[in-house]
């Protein structure tokens, strides 16, 4: 299931973010890789310990917390802090799967990678190439959305970003470990809870059947949650 997130940053947050990380000491991508990655992947990224990188993820963090579109999608139960990335003269990370568990540097922190995110940082028009390039179930995705928009996508899922021939392209990236493992099963759920939101508007959270309804999703997610 891929799922875009129109607008989780603000204008001013993706300004006071760029005005953190623009300035700050940028180093080889490699640094996180695992070894099939680190083949195909030539970029720059924030070292994950600065402060700038923690301070930036730390919004973003708030704000994932604030989306109701990223919580009926994710179902989160560990998000890995946020990173970031930067792309300019042809540079580009080749076709690749994600590693199935992320840990954390120097601590104990590890989670089970779900999901891939990215939030797009950069004007889409200030920058030639650079697209997201996801293969879906139902084909491949090209994405390249707003500043301030993110997309979210299996973490299983062969994925690719295209050479930036122009400009630069500024992005957040991170992983998700949610309380529904399947996406299939995610999938099921995000449907149903839109289902019921809609019901929910149109004839009050009172009606018998928007209860009913309420009660499946929540003994659904009951049956398939993992804590």
């Amino acid at each position: 299931m891929l799922v875009r997130v129109p607008a989780l940053l603000s204008p001013e947050d993706v300004a006071r973010l760029r005005g953190l990380i623009d300035a700050a000491d940028w180093t080889d991508g490699n640094a996180t890789s695992g070894h099939q990655s680190a083949l195909a992947k030539v970029n720059r990224q924030l070292p994950e310990g600065s402060a700038a990188a923690r301070e930036a993820g730390s919004l973003i963090l708030d704000r994932l917390g604030q989306s109701p579109l990223f919580v009926s999608a994710a179902l989160p139960f560990k998000v890995y802090p946020p990173l970031f990335n930067r792309y300019e003269g042809g540079e580009a990370f080749g076709v690749h799967v994600d590693n199935a568990v992320r840990a954390q540097a120097g601590s104990d922190f590890r989670i089970r990678s779900d999901l891939s995110a990215t939030v797009f940082l950069s004007d889409p028009e200030s920058y030639d190439g650079g697209e997201l390039v996801i293969q879906d179930t139902y084909g491949e995705q090209r994405v390249k959305l707003g500043a301030g928009d993110m997309v979210l996508y299996p973490a299983s899922s062969l994925h690719e970003v295209t050479p930036v021939t122009r400009g630069a392209r500024v992005a957040s990236f991170f992983w998700v470990q949610s309380m529904v493992r399947d996406d299939g099963d995610r999938r099921l759920l995000f449907e149903l809870d839109g289902a019921v939101q809609a019901l929910t508007a149109r004839h009050g959270g009172r009606d018998p059947e928007v209860i009913r309804l309420t009660g499946l999703y929540h003994n659904l997610l009951r049956k398939w949650g993992e804590l």
